[in-house]
This record gives C-alpha cells, sequence and structure tokens, in this order.
C-alpha cells in the first residue's frame, strides 16, 4: 500500500484549477447539500431541464444511434403514460432486465416521472438468486430485454408480480423505430409505447427529492443480495457532487461508460454527472479493452467511468503509439490501485482522477474533489475511522461499550454518522438495515452506519482505501457474498461442508473466489467436473469460485466457529498435500488440478485473470 500523503501544501498548490471552474464549484455544492426531501427536484425534473436548454445536444450515444435530449425526454413522457395506463401510482415499483442500452435510461426516467421506482435487476444474475431479487420488491411489471429473456423465463414460476400482463418485453434494437415481435406472454412494450402521447405527464401526487427513485442490489454481508432504495436526492447529489464539483461537466463533454448500469457507479456517478453537464453518455454492452480506445476515439469521449480492474485490463494492453490519441482528460470511479495510479496517467495522457467511494445503501461518500493521487478524496458527511477485530467488520467496544478510533494514518473502519441531514436509506428489509447500523457507538443515543470498510487518512481529511473487510469480496468488479455463494454450492449435494472467501492473485485487482468444502461421504471421488456444471447454471461467472480446495474436514474452534482467517491465509498453496487443488484458469471450460508448476505461474502473473 502506498505512504502517499496529502498535504496543506498539495491543497494550496490544486486551488487555482479549482478556482477556474468556481461557477460549477458553486452550483454543485447547492445541489450536493441540498436536503429538501418534499422538494420536486426529481431524476426526470433534471432531464427536462436539459431538454429545455440543450434539446438539440445528444443526450445518449450507443452504437450508430444519437438520441438528443428533447427525443430522450419525450419518449420518457411516453413510457410514463404507459405505466400511468397500467394503473402504477407513486410508490410502485417494477423490474428491469436490460443490459446497457438507451431503452435502459429510457425506462428509468419514464418510470421516474410517473413516480414509480426501477429495480436494477443484475444482467448477470439467473436462477434462485435472480427470482429472489425480484422478488424482495415485489415490482409489479418486468421490463426484459431480448438479450436476457431466457433469464426471466427461467424463474417465471417462482417471482410475484402484480399485475394482469406484467411481462413487458423489448427487442433488441432500435425500438423507437422498430418493434419487433414479442414472445408469447410478453407484452410488445416499444409498440404500446409508440401508442402514447409524448407530452409530460401530470400527477395529483408527484414524485419528490425523497422518494426512491431506483433500487440498487447489493450482496451486502451475508445471504442472498439485497435492494438499496436510492432516492432522487442520491441523484441530485450525484449531479451536484460528481457532474459539478469533481468534474465540471459541460455540454460538451462526452462519457464513455462500459460499467454496468444496474451498479450505482455507472447509474448514479456517470449518469449522474452526465446530467449535470447536459452532457452525453456513450454506452457499450460490456467492456472491451481491445475496442475501448477505437470507442473513445469514435464518440470523441472527454470521460470515462471505471472501476480499478478496468484500468489494469487496460494497461495490460500492448503499448501503441495511439495511447495518447484520444480526447479523455479525466475519469471518475473506485478502486484504482497506487500501485498503478501514477502509471495509468503518465501513459494515456489522463489530468485528472476523480477516485471516489461511496456504496449503494451508504450515507456516505468520498470524492477526490483536488485531484490527488491515490485518495478517494475527502467528505463533508460526518465520519470516523475506529479499531475494528481483524477478519470481521465488527468494530472493537471497551469495557463501557463505546468504539475508539484508530491514531491518524493508521487502518480503520469506516464508518457514517447517521442524522437528519445525513439519512441511511438502507435496505428493504428492515433486520438487513438494522444489522448496518452501529448504535451507543460514542455516546447513548448515536447511531453509525457501518460500511464494512477498511480506509486510512493520509492528510488533510483525505482518505486511502484499505481493504474490504467481514463477508465480501471484491471480484470483476463486483462485490460477491460469500454467504450467498456458499448457500448455493450447499444446494448442490454434492458437500457436507464449505466455506467461501477471497483470496489475493498477485497482479490482479480485488480478491478471487476461492472454497473449502468437504465432499459428501458416499465413498467415491469427488465429482469436480459436477460442481463445476452446477455452478455455472446457478452462479454469474464472477461469483463462481477461481480455487476450490477439497479436504477431509475444516478446522473449528470450540464454540463451532470456522477458523476462516487461517484457511483464508492458507490460500491456493499446496502446503497440504493431503487436499485436492484446482483453479478455474481463464479460456478453460472447468477446473483445473492445482500442480507446483502451475501455483508458480499464477504467482508469477503467468496466468492472466
Amino acid at each position: 500500500m502506498s505512504q502517499h500523503t496529502v498535504t496543506a501544501r498539495d491543497i494550496v498548490r490544486s486551488l487555482p484549477n479549482v478556482l477556474k471552474k468556481f461557477p460549477s464549484v458553486a452550483r454543485g455544492l447547492y445541489y450536493y447539500r441540498l436536503k429538501d426531501d418534499k422538494k420536486e427536484l426529481t431524476l426526470g425534473k433534471l432531464v427536462e431541464r436539459n431538454a429545455d436548454k440543450y434539446p438539440s445536444r445528444p443526450a445518449i450515444l450507443f452504437d450508430d444511434r444519437t438520441i438528443t435530449w428533447a427525443e430522450l425526454d419525450a419518449w420518457s413522457n411516453r413510457i410514463a403514460h404507459y405505466l400511468k395506463d397500467q394503473g402504477l401510482v407513486k410508490g410502485d415499483a417494477i423490474a428491469v432486465l436490460l443490459e446497457n442500452r438507451p431503452e435502459l435510461l429510457a425506462t428509468v426516467v419514464g418510470a421516474a416521472k410517473a413516480g414509480v421506482a426501477c429495480a436494477m435487476l443484475n444482467t448477470s444474475q439467473k436462477g434462485k438468486i435472480l427470482a429472489h431479487s425480484i422478488n424482495l420488491i415485489e415490482p409489479r411489471l418486468l421490463v426484459v430485454g431480448a438479450e436476457l429473456v431466457d433469464h426471466a423465463d427461467s424463474v417465471q414460476g417462482e417471482v410475484r408480480l402484480r399485475h394482469t400482463q406484467p411481462l413487458l418485453y423489448l427487442h433488441d434494437g432500435n425500438t423507437l423505430n422498430t418493434f419487433g415481435d414479442a414472445p408469447a406472454g410478453y407484452v410488445n412494450l416499444a409498440l404500446e409505447v409508440s401508442r402514447r402521447p409524448s407530452t409530460r405527464p401530470l400527477l395529483s401526487n408527484p414524485a419528490t427529492m425523497g422518494d426512491t427513485a431506483v433500487y440498487l442490489y447489493t450482496s451486502g454481508t451475508t445471504g442472498l443480495p439485497k435492494a438499496a432504495p436510492g432516492s432522487h436526492r442520491k441523484f441530485v447529489r450525484a449531479y451536484g457532487g460528481f457532474g459539478m464539483l469533481s468534474l465540471a461537466m459541460e455540454p460538451d463533454d462526452v462519457l464513455y461508460c462500459t460499467l454496468p448500469l444496474y451498479h450505482g457507479t455507472a447509474l448514479l456517478v456517470c449518469w449522474g454527472s452526465v446530467l449535470a453537464g447536459g452532457s452525453a453518455i456513450a454506452l457499450r454492452r460490456k467492456f472491451s479493452a481491445s475496442a475501448f480506445w477505437d470507442d473513445v476515439r469514435r464518440y470523441n469521449a472527454t470521460t470515462f467511468g471505471y472501476v480499478g480492474e478496468l484500468c489494469r485490463y487496460l494497461l495490460n494492453q500492448p503499448p501503441s503509439q495511439q495511447d495518447r490519441n484520444h480526447a479523455l482528460t479525466k475519469m471518475i470511479g473506485n478502486g484504482l490501485r497506487p500501485s498503478i495510479w501514477k502509471e495509468f496517467k503518465e501513459r494515456f495522457g489522463i489530468e485528472k482522477v476523480a477516485e471516489l467511494y461511496a456504496s449503494s445503501e451508504g450515507n456516505i461518500g468520498f470524492s477526490n474533489f483536488f485531484n490527488m493521487d491515490n485518495t478517494v478524496g475527502f467528505s463533508t458527511a460526518p465520519y470516523k475511522l475506529v479499531k475494528y477485530h481483524e477478519g470481521t467488520r465488527d468494530p472493537i467496544r471497551d469495557d463501557s461499550g463505546r468504539m475508539k478510533e484508530v491514531e491518524k494514518g493508521q487502518p480503520g473502519l469506516l464508518i457514517g454518522e447517521i442524522n437528519k441531514k445525513w439519512a441511511f436509506e438502507g435496505y428493504t428489509q428492515k433486520d438487513a438495515t438494522e444489522k448496518s447500523i452501529l448504535r451507543n457507538a460514542f455516546k447513548q443515543g448515536d447511531a453509525w452506519f457501518n460500511t464494512g470498510d477498511v480506509l486510512r487518512e493520509i492528510g488533510c481529511r483525505h482518505l486511502q482505501f484499505v481493504d474490504r473487510m467481514g463477508d465480501t469480496f471484491r471480484w470483476k468488479g463486483e462485490n460477491v457474498s460469500t454467504t450467498e455463494v456458499e448457500n448455493i454450492i450447499d444446494g448442490s449435494g454434492l458437500v457436507e461442508e464449505a466455506i467461501v472467501y477471497g483470496v489475493e492473485i498477485p497482479g490482479t485487482n480485488g480478491k478471487a473466489g476461492m472454497v473449502t468444502l468437504v465432499a459428501q461421504s458416499n465413498g467415491s471421488t469427488f465429482d469436480i467436473e459436477k460442481l463445476f456444471g452446477y455452478l455455472q447454471k446457478n452462479l454469474p461467472a464472477y461469483a463462481i469460485p477461481v480455487f476450490v480446495r477439497v479436504t477431509n474436514a475444516i478446522e473449528k474452534t470450540g464454540t463451532f466457529k470456522y477458523r476462516k482467517v487461517d484457511i483464508q491465509k492458507l490460500g491456493y498453496s499446496l502446503e497440504r498435500p493431503e487436499d485436492d487443488l484446482y483453479a478455474w484458469l481463464p479460456g478453460t471450460p472447468g477446473y483445473t488440478p492445482l500442480t507446483p508448476e502451475l501455483v508458480s505461474d499464477i504467482d508469477s502473473g503467468g496466468v492472466r485473470f
């Protein structure tokens, strides 16, 4: 971990660049700190503002399509009218199962204008996990793209949708001009929307800033995915905090986004920033390292949204004389490791890295407003870094039950104070919300949000990310719940016990999934291929364990708790010859037995995960 620090001198040096954009900064502070939950400043209103101010400017770029702000406004109005005609009212929800394309954004805006929230389903989910995610919200309708009909069909008998015609279909094409044919049992949404007026809907009970606009899913720390409601306030804060304060977005800016729009980084941060500038968002279905710079040049993008893994993939591409042949000057996202921070900026000529820290459900966020290296920036929200039990997300309390802050510069568990101004919206499940709240931390009656993440201060209230604690790990840009994967493996009928955790692989970001398991005692050889096939059917690719350790017994404490920290430290080493170890290598159709030579190759970076 880099020992980089931020000093007062660094802040002073950055001030001239900040002052040059003072009008944007001032506006950004206003929107970021706005707290009137009854104000009719919503996602729909933000789009309408841009449609009025920049009607002919591009709002969305996708393949060879350009949708202007006026067109997006009219399109979303027709969607809102359709939802109203179906009897949906403020407080209702629909679920959205679409890959990155203009239809997704138009649906979210249209629903917002009708006062309806969108549950943003993870397009990698399928089977039991997808059904669980849908049922958490109990939406009235499910919008499905042609590209994901198979996923939706697989859970039809398991989900509860509260409408007589709940399945809405969008074909895989330009649904503004062509409608396609809907499969049996589905309503052709594009056709129905085309029949509605493009005038802005009038509601007797319109949405306000404190109402839920979207539900974003998080693995949380235990069990299956949780749904975190995101209010219109979160869009407004992203609009001011990221779009104006961090990036100073302008109408000529184009933000290239390959991150999935079911993620808060893409939907709230990236799109919120675009809304603030009246800029354009250029979408791609999925990230491609080889196509990245060609797309950037094609769209004349000035900004892009990232996670750390994306940056590492780009650095792994062979150097080219074209590396600086583009208009990109700024980037926004999270997880850029200090080890590649400067290298990335220098190789590709990036001037501003607006690294941030936030979570879908949390009440606290940090932004690298002053453009310092190796930091998530600072926050105006009240927070503390406290001592914690190693290997857990639990804070240490003293004999009086109070928490203790860490010394300056030391890693600590980040907690954010919950108050009227910095509310914690939590999850749809009340018990899950309560588990994330730390009460009576420093005085009787106080309440704090437990982020579960370890950070440290590096000077001038700037923090640096250290690690994600507890029962989640991050791999391929996704948060993975260990308990969720354990539950799926338990359902295979192949194992007696299974413990899932994250392990570090040299040269990669995040932690790769690993499972240590005890096979069913049936006297036969463990069928690793059967396990892999089962995992492929029930888990998204990023959640399938990269490593498997098959052992005869898993050590427990005297209170029957697993010694998870010891198991995690062992990793994928071959120190225990009685165990069988396997790895899912890139580009292979299943697990490969680990050998000393293969372990050495992985450790030296010879295998590119």
